[in-house]
């Protein structure tokens, strides 16, 4: 299959292509694995809407997806998992861990650039004090 675009036909043979886990036994743990992406993505829509971070939370979630999936895969799989208006809290934890590349390529058939997204200035400060 090909994977030069990222969408809803090919988005979960991309992710079982990619996901990386010894101590995985069979679809469950594949499968609840997977619910990560779901936990990050309320995390920043919750930031979004009451302007609580739980930061640390956030990082967990996005360390623990860095370590299933290579750096370009985990990426591309936020970028297309995330809405688009959650982009502007996400790339401040990915620049925090030094996984925010110049270009995702190839998103809905789109590339996305790093300079096209604005930081959030309250997360840039919240991490900035950890």
């Amino acid at each position: 299959m090909n994977f030069d675009d990222i969408s809803e036909n090919n988005i979960e043979l991309y992710c079982m292509k990619y996901y990386d886990n010894p101590q995985c036994i069979g679809t469950e743990d594949y499968r609840d694995d997977m619910k990560r992406f779901k936990y990050l993505k309320r995390l920043l829509n919750h930031y979004l809407t009451t302007h609580e971070l739980k930061q640390r939370l956030i990082l967990n979630h996005l360390i623990m997806i860095y370590n299933l999936f290579d750096n370009e895969a985990a990426t591309r799989i936020l970028f297309y998992k995330i809405d688009e208006n959650s982009w502007q809290v996400l790339k401040p934890f990915l620049i925090y861990l030094k996984r925010m590349p110049k270009i995702v390529r190839s998103i809905r058939s789109k590339d996305i650039r790093e300079t096209d997204i604005i930081l959030d200035q309250n997360v840039v400060k919240q991490l900035r004090s950890l």
